[in-house]
C-alpha cells in the first residue's frame, strides 16, 4: 500500500516551480522581456509568486515594465483579479501616462466593453496621433466584433501614416481574402515584395492569390512566382507544389495556353518541380501514403478561401 502511495505522488514531484525566489522571478521576467517572447502562463504563474508573497517591491526599479507584463499576460490568460492588481499600481505611479490609459483601455476590450475601449483609445490619439500601437487596438476592436470592412478602412488609414509597417500589409492582405478582394490582397503583397524582395514567403502569399484568381495571365504570373519562391528557398515543398500545379495547368490548357514551345516548357517547369518534390520527400524516408497525405494537404490549403 505504501508503495503504491509513493506512485501516487511521484508526478507531483516532478512539477518545478519557475521560481523560488524573487531574484529568480525578476531575471525570468527580464530575460522574457528581452527576448520579446510573451509566455503569459509562465508570466502569470511568476507574477502570481511575486503577489502572493509580496514581493513585488524587491524587483526596484524592475517593478513597472513586471507589473505591465504581468497585465498583458494575465488579460491574456484571464485572470483579470491579476490584471487589475497591476494596473492599479501603474496607475498610481504614472496617473497621467498616456502607456497606462491604453492598458485601461485593453482591459475594457477585455471585458468587451468596445464602445468604451474605442472612445479611451480615440482619447489617447487626441493627444499622441502617432501611437501606432493604438491605432492597431482600435483596428483590433473592429476584428473582434467581425466589422472587418470598418477594420479594412481603419487599416488603410494606418498605412497612411506608417507605410513601412510589414505586419500591416501582410493583415490588410488577409483582410481583404477574407472579403474576396483578390486584386487589392495582391496589391498588399506587391507593397511587400517591393520592400523586401527577397523574403520567400511574400513571393509564395502573391502567387498563391494569383493562382486563386485563375485565367491565363493570373496563373502565368503564379507560375513566376511560385519559381521565385523555390528559387529564394529551395526546400519550400509548398512552393514546389504551387509551381507543379501552375504549370500542369498551362500546359493542360487547349486555348489561351501560348504557342506549342510555351506549353512545352511548362510541361518541363512541372516535370521538374514534381522531380523535386519527389527528391525531397525521399530525402526524409517518406512513405508513398504520407507522400500522398501531404500531397493532399497541400493541395487543399493552396487555393485561397
Amino acid at each position: 500500500m505504501a508503495s503504491r502511495r509513493a506512485n501516487l505522488e511521484e508526478p507531483a514531484q516532478l512539477i518545478q516551480p519557475l521560481c523560488s525566489s524573487w531574484e529568480d522571478a525578476r531575471d525570468l521576467l527580464r530575460e522574457w522581456r528581452e527576448e520579446n517572447l510573451r509566455n503569459s502562463e509562465q508570466v502569470v504563474e511568476v507574477g502570481d509568486f511575486l503577489m502572493q508573497r509580496g514581493l513585488a517591491g524587491k524587483l526596484g526599479d524592475e517593478v513597472w515594465p513586471a507589473y505591465e507584463q504581468i497585465f498583458l499576460a494575465a488579460l491574456e490568460c484571464g485572470r483579470l483579479e491579476l490584471a487589475q492588481v497591476c494596473y492599479k499600481q501603474l496607475r498610481r505611479q504614472f496617473p497621467g501616462s498616456l502607456r497606462v490609459a491604453k492598458l485601461e483601455a485593453m482591459r475594457y476590450e477585455f471585458l468587451q466593453k468596445y464602445d468604451v475601449a474605442e472612445q479611451k483609445y480615440h482619447k489617447i490619439l487626441e493627444e499622441d496621433e502617432a501611437n501606432s500601437a493604438v491605432h492597431k487596438r482600435l483596428i483590433a476592436i473592429h476584428k473582434a466584433q467581425g466589422k472587418i470592412p470598418e477594420a479594412i478602412k481603419e487599416l488603410n488609414k494606418y498605412l497612411e501614416r506608417f507605410m513601412s509597417d510589414h505586419e500591416a500589409w501582410l493583415e490588410l492582405a488577409n483582410l481583404y481574402i477574407a472579403e474576396l478582394e483578390y486584386g487589392k490582397a495582391a496589391f498588399c503583397l506587391e507593397e511587400l515584395i517591393m520592400a523586401n524582395p527577397q523574403c520567400h514567403l511574400y513571393h509564395q502569399r502573391y502567387a498563391e492569390i494569383r493562382y486563386t484568381q485563375g485565367g491565363t495571365e493570373n496563373m502565368e504570373l503564379a507560375r513566376k512566382y511560385f519559381a521565385q519562391a523555390a528559387k529564394l528557398n529551395p526546400t519550400s515543398i509548398r512552393a514546389l507544389f504551387g509551381l507543379f500545379l501552375a504549370a500542369s495547368h498551362l500546359a493542360s490548357q487547349q486555348k489561351g495556353g501560348g504557342t506549342k514551345s510555351s506549353k512545352s516548357e511548362n510541361k518541363k517547369y512541372a516535370a521538374w518541380a514534381a522531380k523535386q518534390i519527389q527528391e525531397r520527400y525521399e530525402a526524409l524516408g517518406q512513405s508513398e501514403d504520407s507522400q500522398l497525405k501531404a500531397l493532399t494537404a497541400t493541395l487543399d490549403s493552396l487555393e485561397l478561401s
